[in-house]
């Protein structure tokens, strides 16, 4: 599968994964003119900004190469560029939440369903 196929297809999935978890998705692959961001979601009183990653589930300390200091830098501005246009969300608190995406280390057959890494709060900003 083509590398963009597989990436919205890993955000479809954390989509309903977060659906399931009782979070309500206002938004998915919303941009701005500095970036995008994959899915935005209601967690109750938290407006939710989340970076879905395919992941090597062995390298999980890899998170700062997936979503380095730049990466971090356009999902804040994008998250601001999207609380300027929807006030009423201005006052929620807001979180940065990444989510990983990817096959079991050990053997399994191809249709095993994806191991889901949910990082609540995977980095912090004033906005």
């Amino acid at each position: 599968m083509h590398s963009t196929g597989k990436g919205r297809a890993g955000e479809q999935y954390a989509a309903r994964i977060l659906e399931r978890a009782g979070m309500c998705i206002l938004s998915s692959n919303f941009r701005s003119p500095v970036g995008e961001v994959d899915l935005i979601v209601r967690d109750r009183n938290t407006i939710v900004f989340v970076e879905v990653k395919s992941w090597n589930p062995r390298r999980i300390a890899d998170l700062e190469y997936g979503i380095n200091r730049e990466k971090r830098r356009r999902i804040i501005e994008t998250a601001k560029y999207f609380l300027a246009g929807h006030r009423k969300y201005n006052e929620m608190a807001i979180r940065f939440d990444v989510v990983f995406i990817g096959r079991s280390p050990l053997p399994a057959p191809k249709t095993a369903a994806p191991v889901i890494r949910h990082l609540a709060s995977a980095f912090v900003e004033c906005v």
